[in-house]
Formats: C-alpha cells, sequence, structure tokens
C-alpha cells in the first residue's frame, strides 16, 4: 500500500511539473524512507512525499542525519505502530537546522540553529517537523552524524536511570543488551552520578566495549546462565536495580541477579512476554519492584520535562567529554534497507546512524 502510495504520488509530481505553473500550486515535497506490505528491509525504499504541515509549538527541522532503533525494524514489520496522529514515517529522532518556526512557538529558537530531537516518528526523511519543547542544542564540536547517536537511546537510558529507576550513587545497576545504543549510553550515565554497572552481552567485543566505558564486568548470555555470575561480583547480594530489554528469556535468571527489594525496569520484550511458574510468589518473596516503561507513546509534557532534566543534568558532559555517544556505522540515507538488514544481524555496537545530506549541502525547499 505504501509504495502504491508513493507510485501515485510521483505520477501526480509529473502532472504538476508538467503543468503551465499559472494553473497548478507547486507542492512542497522532500525524500522519506517508505517500506512495502510485506515489512521487509529488502522493500524500503525512498520515495517522494509531502513536507509535513507544522502543528502548534513545531519546528521545521532540515535534517542531515538520523538513525534507526529496534522500534524502527518492529513498525515495518507491523508490531509497533506510531501513536495517533504522529507521522509513519520510520525514524525516532533527527538532528539538523531549523528551517521554519510554526505558529504559537516561543523565542527559544530560531531559524539556522542546530537541534536535534526526540520524535515519535518522521526522522527518516530530509525534513520532519519537531515539537518546541523537544529542542536539544547540539553539543559544540559535534557533526550532525555524531549528534545522530544521542536523543533517543540517551533520553531512553536516562529515563530509565534517573525517571523510572531512581539511580543512586553507590547502588549497583544490571544493563542488558551492553552493546546495544541504550546500552552504552546506560553504562556512561551509571557511572556518571558514581553507580556500578554490569552488562550483560552476546559477544566478548561487545562486552570489552562497555569495560572501556566504565562497566565494572560483563557476562556472555550465549556461555550459559549469568545469574550465579551477577551474585558473585556483588558478594552475594545482587544489584540494586536491572535494566531490562529482554523480558520473558532472562526473567528466571534476571530474578537471582536482583537483590532482596530492588528494582526491574522493563522497557522491551526482545525475549518473549510469557513467564510460567511462581512469578508472583518469587515477586513477594524478593520484595521486589518490577515497572514497565515505554517512551514513544509518552505525552509531550512528559517528554519535554525528560529533555529539559538530561539537557540539564547530562549534556553539558558531552562537550568536557565524559560522555561520549558510540558509533559502530554511518550509512547513507539511500542505503536504509542495508542498514535495517545491519541492525538485524545484532552486529552492531553502539547506533547505526543515517546521514541524510552532507553538512555542507545547499538544498531549498
Amino acid at each position: 500500500m505504501i509504495l502504491w502510495r508513493g507510485r501515485l504520488l510521483a505520477v501526480l509530481l509529473e502532472y504538476v511539473s508538467s503543468s503551465r505553473a499559472d494553473c497548478v500550486v507547486p507542492l512542497r515535497i522532500m525524500n522519506a524512507v517508505q517500506f512495502g506490505p510485506d515489512g521487509a528491509a529488502s522493500s524500503m525504499r525512498i520515495e517522494k512525499v509531502p513536507i509535513p504541515e507544522l502543528r502548534k509549538h513545531e519546528v521545521l527541522i532540515k535534517v542531515y542525519a538520523t538513525a534507526i532503533n529496534r522500534a524502527d525494524i518492529l513498525q515495518r514489520s507491523g508490531r509497533y505502530p506510531p501513536p495517533p496522529g504522529e507521522s509513519t514515517i520510520l525514524g525516532l529522532e533527527a538532528v539538523g537546522t531549523v528551517e521554519t518556526i510554526g505558529p504559537d512557538c516561543g523565542s527559544r529558537w530560531k531559524p539556522g540553529d542546530r537541534v536535534m530531537t526526540l520524535l515519535a516518528g518522521g526522522g527518516n526523511a530530509e525534513y520532519v517537523a519537531g515539537h518546541e519543547d523537544l529542542l536539544m542544542p547540539i553539543p559544540t564540536g559535534f557533526t550532525f552524524t555524531k549528534a545522530a547517536a544521542i536523543p533517543e537511546v540517551w533520553l531512553t537510558a536516562f529515563q530509565l536511570l534517573h525517571t523510572v529507576g531512581y539511580v543512586q550513587s553507590g547502588e549497583s545497576v544490571l544493563i542488558h543488551a551492553g552493546g546495544s545504543g541504550v546500552g552504552t549510553a546506560a553504562v556512561q550515565l551509571a557511572g556518571l552520578v558514581g553507580a556500578k554497572s554490569f552488562v550483560t552481552a552476546g559477544s566478548s567485543e561487545k562486552i570489552n566495549k562497555a569495560r572501556k566505558l566504565g562497566a565494572v564486568e560483563g557476562f556472555n548470555y550465549k556461555e550459559g546462565d549469568f545469574g550465579p555470575s551477577v551474585l558473585e561480583a556483588t558478594g552475594g547480594k545482587g544489584v540494586d536495580l536491572i535494566l531490562d530489554c529482554i523480558g520473558g528469556s532472562f526473567y528466571e535468571q534476571n530474578m537471582k541477579s536482583v537483590k532482596m527489594e530492588g528494582r526491574w525496569v522493563v522497557y522491551g520484550l526482545l525475549g518473549g512476554g510469557n513467564i510460567n511458574g511462581d512469578t508472583l510468589a518469587q515477586i513477594l518473596r524478593k520484595r521486589i519492584s518490577i515497572t514497565g516503561t515505554t517512551l514513544r507513546a509518552r505525552s509531550v509534557q512528559y517528554k519535554g520535562e525528560l529533555v529539559k532534566n538530561f539537557t540539564e543534568a547530562a549534556l553539558p558532559h558531552f562537550e568536557s567529554g565524559k560522555l561520549q555517544p558510540i558509533i559502530d556505522t554511518v550509512f547513507p540515507l539511500e542505503s536504509i534497507a542495508d542498514a535495517h538488514k545491519y541492525m538485524e544481524s545484532n552486529a552492531n555496537t553502539g547506533k547505526i546512524v543515517i546521514e541524510v545530506r552532507k553538512e555542507d549541502a545547499k538544498e531549498e525547499l
């Protein structure tokens, strides 16, 4: 269906371009990622679509770089639709320059400002509409592609640790998918506040990378039960906090790993959502708190507060070098299908960034 609409739009554009200028209204168009009804990475294409219209408190951003996330793979496969009213184009973050200020916006941003933003969708395109409260300044000295590794994963990690997990100095945190974008960010953010982090990952390379970023220890989940190893590393106590994007398949090992009265934040179900056994009894015996959370469908007010807190508490440390966005690979926009296939292979450590246009490009609407 999406490809059919793309072809229809192409025919319309051809008609518009061949008609007399005084008889038609020019369409404002851009290139954007589209995908076929089968949801496969191989069906992804770059198509012409209308540039988004601005709603209240939104600005139009000329996108130079964006990135991909697990949510994009789930969306194109039909398992994670965008929130109602949001763009169906993939992409939960974008960086670029402010092109146009929309209605009812304040005076914080002006055309030409270099910004990065969290999105509910639409980032894999040449232009995107972003709410003014969700914009952040790009750290001084950062290129667009480097900044593209920040918004979604770092805000997610900050939310998990602080807004939901209430991490404190001296505590211990078990971070699953330690080689992912969120994982590499969470390790650094935990260290920033004086918490000790432990990670799980599927390769020694990813574990070694986590150690270099500050993790105390890492455990290869492919080599066996990590629960006893976590207990040994914590002197038999277990960890204060678990950041869990796996779910069902890690449940028993997590239950061994969490300390009495610990906290457990679930933000993904890569290992399934079903659990068998005396689940409630185990939760009761250890008096643990399990919280489920997402970010994409949260209100603008919630996200705005998160962006504000992150901007104040974490963003300055990118300029000082204490925090480093980890980029695995940069793909051009036209290679979006290859980028998705690469993420599906689980080979990346850190973010997969998409370059939409060169920084010195001079495209006009």
